[in-house]
């Protein structure tokens, strides 16, 4: 079983017992959160889409923890100019281990 949820502007396939890292959430590292931003659900068989979610269908997940990314460098260099500035972004990720779909 598998379902594609809708969480921190980006789609992401899950299932039961996966771990993956979304934008940072709102939550403690501990607690148990519910998705309800749901677009698909399957069983293997059967296929439920929703328009554009589903009605009623959820998915928790367990809050791991929270870290940062990569850092990416920006820079802006004018040439014969005399002009460079350099800056830097780094995003903060919310790691879940999901531990239900609910249709």
């Amino acid at each position: 079983m598998y379902a594609v949820i809708f969480c921190g502007g980006k789609q992401h396939k899950v299932s039961e017992g996966d771990v993956l890292s979304v934008e940072l959430l709102d939550a403690e590292a501990g607690s148990d959160i519910e998705l309800d931003k749901v677009l698909l659900v399957s069983d293997g068989t059967n296929v439920k889409v929703g328009a554009p979610y589903l009605a009623g269908a959820k998915v928790t997940a367990k809050v791991l923890g929270a870290h940062g990314g990569e850092k990416v460098k920006i820079v802006k260099f004018r040439r014969r100019k005399h002009h460079q500035k350099v800056t830097g972004h780094r995003q903060w990720f919310t790691d879940l281990q999901i531990t239900g779909i609910n249709q």
